[in-house]
């Protein structure tokens, strides 16, 4: 299950999502984000989830292994789906005892279920196709008007840029421990919710000592490269806009609009 989770991985390639300029992704996604949460009607949900579709496609990356990132909030999308159909008020069309089922909650259920899931594939989009380099110059320079105002915009940029990096180091460093300690004879999966927690505690310990150990090995690594902020900092690739790029923040653009209008006329 830990191997499956792609967010914060890096899959080097030559395609149109790749070449982009990691400012308009990350815009891009926001938008998108954005227009995700303010639709309403299947129409909507039909369109951008064509949208997304393409977006795969246009990364040329393998299509299951963008929707392997999908299976470890399968449990998470089912769960909210559960809660929606069961706790939603409406016209009940379903009976189980003390439980019931309304049709507004189904509705709601399967949007919020399918919201769910194109968060996750296009977040990961956006790492798959985006160096972590990129992505702290991207940031940065987002950040950078708020400079005035006292944002610390390279030293936020550089520490989400460092934390999704290392979820798929934590996340090996994990299995790694795990196997481990099931070959000493420790159980993750059996007994009740309290004695897994329990169970847990032979696996957390060691991996926060490995975590600790990770981040001050970067520290040390980074001190002696000479590392000091982001003044004066100079870069190998300056950041560039692209006709690709106004056309990707335009459709992104009119995909807000139509979660407007899908939110007021839908």
């Amino acid at each position: 299950m830990l191997k499956d989770i792609t967010l914060g991985q890096y899959v080097p390639g030559d395609s149109l999502l790749h070449r982009l300029d990691p400012r308009s992704k990350i815009l891009g996604s926001m938008l998108y984000i954005v227009a995700l949460f303010l639709l309403k009607s299947g129409l909507g949900y039909a369109l951008i989830t064509a949208f997304t579709i393409l977006l795969v496609l246009l990364s040329a990356l393998p299509p299951r292994y963008v929707l392997r990132g999908i299976r470890p909030v399968i449990f998470i999308v089912l769960f909210t789906v559960v809660l929606n159909i069961f706790l939603t008020p409406g016209e009940v069309v379903w009976r189980l005892g003390p439980f019931k089922a309304t049709d507004q909650g189904i509705r709601l259920g399967v949007f919020m279920g399918w919201r769910l899931l194109l968060l996750v594939l296009t977040t990961s989009l956006l790492t798959l196709t985006s160096s972590p380099i990129a992505l702290t110059d991207g940031i940065e320079h987002l950040l950078r008007p708020f400079t005035k105002i006292g944002v610390p915009a390279h030293e936020l940029a550089m520490m989400m840029t460092i934390a999704l990096r290392f979820i798929p180091t934590l996340l090996e460093e994990t299995d790694k421990i795990m196997k481990a300690q099931m070959a000493r004879g420790a159980d993750f999966e059996s007994g009740n919710i309290i004695q897994r927690a329990r169970g847990m505690i032979p696996l957390l310990v060691p991996l926060f000592v490995s975590a600790f150990r990770r981040a001050d090995e970067l520290a040390t690594a980074m001190e002696a490269r000479c590392y000091r902020g982001g003044e004066g900092r100079t870069r190998l690739k300056e950041l560039r806009f692209m006709g690709a790029d106004f056309v990707a923040l335009t459709i992104s653009v009119l995909l807000l609009a139509l979660g407007v209008a899908d939110r007021i006329w839908g």
